[in-house]
């Protein structure tokens, strides 16, 4: 069954671009130029995200370098510990909310300190694929599509980060 899903999943993408250049072709649509003319805009939003993305990946470099991620966890760790959330987890939390990259090196150094089947490991596992990359999301996806009327979002996404955590030290619990 495996072989057969791995198979399937090897065609669906050729098969996909297939239909849609078949379709366009058919409606009489010069698929190449809306190609390039799509690929051309895709360069655009690129520069004009750039920016802010830079942004971002160095405001988290400094924060992770300068060890205030650290001192952070180790000042919050004494409560979150008592709720099952270990101190290495709450810098890992916060920098995921900026950026998953930034994040992955967080989660490599947690593997090589407790180990992957530890209950932090599992913690962090579970936790990586609970949570969103909030700001980074809003700032680079909200400016290439012009939001502009972001009145809940950020609440709502925090809110649902937090749910994701807890829910995160649950499963792991339960494990």
């Amino acid at each position: 069954m495996a072989a057969v899903l791995a198979n399937i999943s090897n065609i669906v993408i050729p098969v996909l671009i297939f239909v849609i250049v078949a379709q366009g072709i058919t409606k009489k649509v010069a698929v190449y130029e809306e190609f390039v003319t799509g690929a051309k805009e895709g360069l655009q939003t690129v520069v004009q995200i750039l920016p802010t993305l830079v942004g971002l990946m160095v405001g988290v470099g400094v924060l992770r370098a300068s060890g205030f991620m650290a001192f952070l966890g180790g000042l919050i760790g004494g409560f979150t510990e008592k709720i099952g959330i270990p101190s290495d987890i709450v810098p890992l939390f916060l920098v995921k909310m900026f950026s998953s990259s930034a994040a992955t090196g967080l989660v490599l150094d947690i593997f090589k300190t407790h180990g992957t089947d530890s209950y932090i490991g599992l913690l962090t596992s579970i936790l990586m694929s609970c949570t969103e990359t909030i700001f980074y999301t809003m700032s680079v996806y909200f400016l290439a599509a012009k939001v502009t009327k972001t009145k809940y979002t950020l609440a709502g996404a925090l809110f649902t980060s937090f749910v994701g955590l807890l829910l995160s030290v649950y499963l792991a619990g339960t494990y």
